[in-house]
């Protein structure tokens, strides 16, 4: 998932985010809602904002969707521009375009 820092706020590209689906995949669609508990602003046109204190939640939620098997790295790691900072608590689950 495409993501970006701006003044302590993490931001995942809106068309990153997974999709709810209704009768659709209960581990996908759990995937969406608990990124949504966590999120401090998320709204379908734009991008999810996350702040700093729940980033190491964030990170650990991210490792366990990760670790299950059901979803792949592209749709639970965190990608960063190549000239980006990644945060400590984010660096587990983060890579460089």
């Amino acid at each position: 998932m495409k993501a970006y820092l701006r003044e302590d706020i993490l931001y995942i590209k809106n068309e990153d985010i997974p999709n709810y689906k209704k009768g659709g995949s209960v581990v996908r669609n759990s995937y969406f809602w608990a990124l949504k508990s966590i999120a401090c602003f998320s709204n379908r046109e734009r991008d999810w904002e996350f702040d700093q204190e729940i980033w190491l939640a964030l990170a650990r939620m991210l490792l366990f969707f990760s670790q299950s098997g059901y979803l792949g790295y592209s749709e639970t790691m965190l990608e960063f521009d190549s000239d980006s900072i990644i945060p400590d608590d984010l660096r587990s689950v983060s890579t460089r375009l």
